[in-house]
This record gives structure tokens, C-alpha cells and sequence, in this order.
């Protein structure tokens, strides 16, 4: 017992030398930094999960460890007291050195950040999404706030639109409608852009799919008209609609969002976009078949709730509730062009819709998902500013305002200009400048450009986007007056411009060019309308379609077609 002992004793006294030394100086080591920087993490760091920050401590250790066991190894090499204090020397000269550098790295990189900052903010930009909320509105003059609206978000997130501890499972969600209700696929909807109209014979066979246990849709015992089956079993939503065309006469709408969120920006929840994107789709399938009906006047109802859904995103400064919110106007324009192709609307519904559609500016929204953008982007890159982990604070900070700035003043430059809303232009070629500059940008890798590469490169794809849908807008428009033109005169005009004044106050300009819109009559009585689209090229009216096994249309190619009888060709 005392020999073993003595060996213990031994072990502890004797210097650890040799490889067995090195080993157990590193794990030595690694044990005191995993428990230093555990500790420190744990009270200190961000409020992330025990694991990681376990994983985050250990690997820490380990370098720290290894470094330490190489810096006392040499320490032993050096031994005489010259060699030692050059070392000592150098290393604070060293440490001096990369002090001097984090700190002008952080001045420089902030003080530049704030200085673009303030010249923004001198003419009235803003860079965090609480200065670009819609203002606050009582409850009872809000449409979001409406009960039937709020379903589908209150069991989610809370007032301040923070995710809810857990989710309240008794809330009922009475806007999302058609989405997967009988677990079977439904069929696709029309596509005004493709001049695919709505097929009710599939609808009116998938509401009558599923078995009497599953299927929640009334139905006849036999088949009748397709769009009366249809209509059948949507009268489910009817008590639903009814309450959501009271709420719509609410003169607001601004959802609990967190414009001001704890946690990471980017994982804002927006949990009200699918259930109103699919109301809609629900109120366009109803539209339709109240048109194939002949009830056109309920039809027009239906319209007309379908877009102010759709208002009800309008101020909202993120860019998927644009997008969303862009989606929803051209649910609304299928049952206008099915009604058109099919002369079922009446002169003064026809001038009631134009009405409806003539504010619908996705330019203004553009912009206003842009500006939404930015913030997030300088939110999330200040978040991770303040939230990294303690070992990560050797990285200046500065190096993050660098992004910030770096990010802010491309988008500042070259995006934010794109959607021109005073003019009503989006120019192909000033979108095609900001591409070439941005790739000449994150070509040159560098610590100020990181989260450039990682946040910007999709953003002119999304303004051509919204280009093209305010060309459908304004091509439904101009296909209104001409119907209401036909309907008075016996056929349709010459030139569009014999549509103003008496079917509109003016009529719209292409919006890639600012020129007059392509318009032709037809031999066979119908017309040809259309832009000429992001190639900037008059193709005749050629709609070009993608690749691959279910192509849809290239809208970088070809022309921006409103598709009628006689109009339109498609090639690939």
C-alpha cells in the first residue's frame, strides 16, 4: 500500500516530460479551458441550448489546449533568460499590434456605418422595420384584428407577434380553406398568363373524391352542372365569407408582427400569408363558378374581397408579404380574363372592376419589400454582431458595421431605383447593371463583402418579378375598357388610344419602356394586347415557355401577353 503510494505521489511530483509529459499537459489543459469556457458561456453568452454551447466550450479547449502545450514547449526550448525576454518582447509587441488593429478596425467600421446612416436618415430612410411598420390602428377599425382574420394567427404568435411557448391548438384557423382538406390532390388552378381557364369538371370530381367520412363538402346524390356542384359544396364557406366581407368594410389592417423581435430577424413568423393566399384561391375557384352560372354580380363580389385581402399586406415592409400579396392580385385577375374570353360581364361591372384594379401599384410594394430588405439585412448582420459567442469577439466588430455598410449601400444604390413608381417604369437594363455590379462585387472575396454574397443575389430576379405582375395589372385594366368598348361600339377599337377618356382616364404604358402597349385587332374580331417584356423586344406576342417536364412561362423571354381568343402564341 505505501509502495503504491509512493508511486502516486511519484507521478504528481515528478515533471511531466516526454510524449507521456506532452499528453497529459494537454489534457490537463483541455480539461481547465472546457470548464473556464463553459462556465463563461453559460452565464455570459447567448441564450443557446446546453449542447452547443458544450460543443462550442470543448472545441475551444482543444485549441487552446494544443496552443498552450506548443507555446509551453517552447518556453522549454528557450530557456536562457536573452532568449526568453526577445519572446516576451516580441509577443507584446505582437498583442500590442493586434490591439491597435481591432480597435481601428472597429472605429473605422462603425464610424463609417453611422456616417451613411445618418446621410439616409437625413431624407427620411430608415434601416430597422419598426420605422417602417404601418402605423397603430384601434382594434375595431382593424381588419386584421376582425375574429375571423385573426384565427390565423392567434394560436401561433402573441400581440407583439413573438411565437407563442406553445402553440394553442383550440384556435381554429377559418381563412386556410382549400389547402389538403380531403388528403387527396386537388386539381390545379387556371392560369390567366398560360390562357388556361379553370376546368370545374375536375373540381366538381375532387369534391366528390373522397368517401362520406373524409369529405367535408356537401354534394348532390348525382352529378349535376359542374359549376353548380361546385358552388354546392363551397356554400361550406359561406357563413366564413360572409363574416370576412364584414370585416373587409374595416377601413385598416395592420397584423401583430414583431417589427421589433427578441430573437433572429429572419425567423419573424408571418403565419396569416398562406391562410389569406388561400381564401383567395378559394373565392377565385367561387368566382369562376358563379360566372359559369351566370350569377356575374356575385362573381364581382367575390373580386373585389379577393383584392382587398390582398390590400390588407399592403404596408406590410417584408417582401415575401409583397410577393404574397402580388400572388393574391392575380388569383383575382383569373375570373376577370375567364369572364372576358367569355363576354359574361356586364358594361358596369366592367367599369367597377377597372376601378378596383386602378390602385393596385406593385411597384409602390416593390419598394416597400425593398426597404424591408435592407433592414432585415442590417438587423440580422447587427444581430450576430451582438449575439456571437465570447471566444468569436476576437473578430472585430467593426468587421460586421462593414457589412452593414456594405450590404445597405448596394441595395441604397442599385436596387432601390429599379421600381421607378413616379414614372411606372422598371428598366430590364438598369436591372441588368445592378447583376453585373453586384457579381463584381462578391467576386472579390473579402471580410467586408461576406454577407453581401449570402443576402443579395436574388433581389433583381424579385423586381422583375414584380414588373411583370404590374403588367398584368395594368394589361386587365386596358382589357376591361376594351370589352366595355366592344360592348358600345359593337367591336373593338383601333388603338388603344380611343379607350381615353370615356373607358380610362389614361391608359397605362408599358412598364418595361414607358412606350404605348402592343395592341392589334385580330381577323377574326379579337385583339392582340401585350408588353414587350424584360427582353425589351417585340416578339408579335410570342409567350416563350421554360424547360423541363412541366414548363411554365420564361418570363425573362418572350413578351407579357394578356392571352384572349385569336391572341397569343406559345413556343419554347
Amino acid at each position: 500500500m505505501n509502495q503504491e503510494n509512493r508511486s502516486l505521489s511519484a507521478v504528481w511530483s515528478r515533471p511531466w516530460r516526454g510524449r507521456g509529459g506532452t499528453l497529459a499537459w494537454t489534457a490537463a489543459l483541455a480539461a481547465g479551458a472546457f470548464a473556464v469556457v463553459f462556465i463563461l458561456e453559460l452565464f455570459f453568452g447567448p441564450a443557446n441550448a446546453i449542447a452547443d454551447k458544450a460543443t462550442l466550450a470543448l472545441v475551444i479547449a482543444l485549441v487552446l489546449s494544443v496552443g498552450g502545450v506548443l507555446a509551453l514547449q517552447f518556453f522549454l526550448w528557450v530557456r536562457h533568460w536573452r532568449n526568453l525576454r526577445r519572446v516576451l518582447f516580441g509577443s507584446a509587441v505582437l498583442v500590442t499590434l493586434v490591439a491597435l488593429i481591432h480597435a481601428e478596425e472597429d472605429l473605422r467600421g462603425k464610424w463609417g456605418w453611422e456616417k451613411f446612416k445618418r446621410a439616409c436618415e437625413a431624407k427620411g430612410e430608415h434601416f430597422d422595420l419598426a420605422s417602417l411598420a404601418p402605423p397603430m390602428v384601434p382594434d375595431n377599425e382593424n381588419f386584421a384584428m376582425a375574429p375571423i382574420v385573426a384565427s390565423s394567427f392567434r394560436g401561433i404568435i402573441d400581440k407583439n407577434g413573438e411565437p407563442l411557448q406553445k402553440q394553442d391548438t383550440n384556435v381554429v384557423d377559418r381563412l386556410q380553406m382549400l389547402g389538403g382538406v380531403l388528403g387527396v390532390e386537388p386539381p390545379p388552378h387556371g392560369d390567366w398568363r398560360e390562357g388556361k381557364p379553370t376546368d370545374m369538371r375536375a373540381w366538381q370530381a375532387y369534391f366528390r373524391k373522397a368517401d362520406a367520412h373524409t369529405n367535408p363538402f356537401p354534394a348532390p346524390a348525382r352529378p349535376g352542372a359542374p359549376a353548380a356542384d361546385v358552388l354546392l359544396a363551397l356554400s361550406r364557406y359561406d357563413s366564413a365569407i360572409a363574416e370576412l366581407r364584414e370585416a373587409a368594410k374595416r377601413p385598416y389592417s395592420r397584423f401583430p408582427l414583431a417589427y421589433k423581435p427578441e430573437g433572429w430577424p429572419s425567423a419573424i413568423l408571418l403565419p396569416h400569408l398562406a391562410p389569406l393566399k388561400s381564401c383567395a384561391q378559394t373565392l377565385q375557384l367561387r368566382a369562376v363558378a358563379e360566372l359559369e352560372a351566370g350569377q356575374s354580380q356575385k362573381a364581382l363580389e367575390d373580386v373585389r374581397l379577393t383584392l382587398r385581402l390582398a390590400d390588407s399586406l399592403s404596408g406590410e415592409p417584408f417582401l415575401i408579404s409583397q410577393l404574397v400579396r402580388m400572388a393574391m392580385v392575380e388569383v383575382a385577375i383569373q375570373p376577370v380574363w375567364e369572364g372576358l374570353t367569355e363576354h359574361k360581364w356586364t358594361e358596369e361591372q366592367l367599369s367597377v372592376l377597372e376601378k378596383e384594379f386602378k390602385p393596385v401599384d406593385l411597384l409602390a410594394d416593390c419598394r416597400t419589400g425593398m426597404y424591408g430588405e435592407r433592414a432585415c439585412a442590417v438587423m440580422n448582420i447587427g444581430y450576430v454582431r451582438r449575439t456571437r459567442p465570447l471566444a468569436a469577439r476576437i473578430i472585430p466588430s467593426g468587421w460586421f458595421y462593414e457589412n452593414e455598410l456594405t450590404c445597405a449601400r448596394f441595395e441604397t444604390r442599385w436596387y432601390l431605383p429599379l421600381a421607378d413608381v413616379q414614372d411606372h417604369t422598371v428598366s430590364p437594363a438598369a436591372a441588368g447593371r445592378a447583376e453585373a455590379a453586384l457579381r463584381a462585387e462578391i467576386s472579390h472575396r473579402g471580410i467586408y463583402n461576406f454577407f453581401e454574397r449570402l443576402l443579395l443575389p436574388a433581389l433583381a430576379k424579385v423586381v422583375m418579378r414584380f414588373a411583370y405582375g404590374q403588367a398584368g395589372v395594368d394589361l386587365a385594366r386596358v382589357a376591361c375598357a376594351l370589352e366595355r368598348y366592344r360592348l358600345a361600339h359593337g367591336q373593338y377599337p383601333e388603338i388603344l388610344e380611343a379607350l381615353a377618356p370615356a373607358f380610362l382616364d389614361e391608359v397605362p404604358h408599358d412598364v418595361t419602356t414607358g412606350q404605348p402597349l402592343k395592341y392589334r385587332r385580330t381577323a377574326d374580331g379579337q385583339f392582340a394586347l401585350y408588353s414587350i417584356g424584360w427582353d425589351e423586344t417585340d416578339d408579335g406576342g410570342a409567350i416563350v415557355m421554360g424547360q423541363g417536364s412541366s414548363p411554365h412561362i420564361d418570363i425573362s423571354k418572350g413578351d407579357w401577353v394578356w392571352p384572349s381568343k385569336g391572341s397569343g402564341r406559345f413556343r419554347r
